[in-house]
């Protein structure tokens, strides 16, 4: 790595494979990567985002980018206003940059519970598991008609 160039960890659309990855490709992978379990993942739609002070590991990669590079990347994801690019800590203790949203933004969006945006309810190829919680089988009876 170039001692320009700023370690990035991606975590949704952005990653290889999906609809928003050609922002990094002047980037140069340097593999996957789990952040400690302090984080949340949120399904915002057409992305996704990481917000600080969740309990899960979420999952992604690592690419080194040049400053140039990141700072179109900076207006596309929206920072500082939007998402905030900020340090995060890597489960290996590494440190890389990521986008991050805040609590208060991320308050009534879809958590993805995994960790892994590519598992998330709806994903292409997504594993899709049933809830069979009390409190789901109740509020699927719930419009039945009496009997």
């Amino acid at each position: 790595m170039t001692t320009h160039e700023i370690v990035l960890f991606v975590y949704d659309n952005l990653m290889k494979g999906e609809d928003q990855h050609e922002w990094l490709a002047t980037a140069r992978p340097l593999g996957g990567a789990t952040t400690t379990p302090q984080y949340a993942l949120v399904d915002l739609g057409t992305s996704g985002a990481l917000v600080q002070g969740g309990l899960i590991a979420v999952t992604g990669e690592l690419y080194a980018i040049a400053p140039a590079a990141l700072a179109a990347l900076d207006v596309h994801r929206g920072h500082p206003v939007l998402h905030r690019r900020a340090a995060i800590r890597l489960a290996d203790g590494r440190e890389a940059q990521a986008y991050l949203l805040s609590m208060e933004q991320a308050a009534g969006c879809r958590r993805v519970r995994e960790g892994d945006w590519r598992k998330r309810r709806g994903a292409p190829g997504a594993v899709r598991t049933r809830d069979n919680s009390p409190l789901v089988s109740w509020a699927k009876r719930r419009f039945d008609p009496p009997r």
